[in-house]
């Protein structure tokens, strides 16, 4: 008989989650992931397959995640202005309390594997894509009671701001909390 499991398996991919993000793949070698996981690289292995089925668990993970947050926070009472301002600080405010400015996971995936990995770029693809249609929902919401002008399109306004999404993922690296807040009021200047 076996020894028995004494791990959760989503914590395991959580803590993979955080090693991709903070080292990218490259970077996060098998002997990181057992560190950052408490588990031998044979058992993840065992478990995982693989690490590049160890990351696409992680972010799918990171996916789900982001997809959550996007809709929890887009779905709360008030203007939409100011809805999505907050949601866009918060996602910048995460960022720049991280001790190490790591940015976005879907972005650094992006930049790192995208340009060569068809599969990956199609992962990327379809997180950024999650966040375009929460914020289309939100914005969509917003024409129908009245909150933006009949003539705003979402879908376009939505793929914007995830723009301004990325873009302020990659500014937290190196910019301040100010800076970064005046291209929130710009962007959200634009609805």
């Amino acid at each position: 008989m076996g020894r028995p499991r004494n791990f959760e398996p989503d914590a395991v991919v959580e803590q993979a989650m955080e090693a991709f993000w903070t080292y990218g793949y490259a970077g996060t070698s098998p002997a990181l992931l057992a560190t950052a996981t408490g588990i031998g690289k044979g058992s993840l292995y065992h478990l995982y397959g693989s690490k590049r089925q160890l990351f696409e668990q992680a972010i799918a993970r990171y996916d789900r995640l982001g997809r959550e947050n996007a809709a929890e926070l887009l779905d709360r009472p008030g203007p939409v202005r100011e809805v999505v301002r907050e949601f866009l600080r918060a996602l910048t405010d995460s960022d720049l309390a991280h001790p190490v400015r790591r940015g976005c996971l879907a972005v650094n995936v992006a930049t790192e594997l995208a340009a060569h990995d068809p599969d990956i770029a199609r992962a990327v693809h379809d997180m950024q894509e999650h966040v375009v249609v929460e914020l289309t929902g939100r914005l969509e919401r917003a024409v129908r009671e009245g909150d933006l002008g009949p003539g705003t399109d979402p879908r376009a306004a939505a793929e914007f701001l995830m723009n301004t999404i990325a873009g302020l993922r990659v500014m937290t690296r190196t910019y301040d909390a100010p800076s970064l807040y005046r291209i929130i009021d710009t962007a959200v200047g634009t609805l």
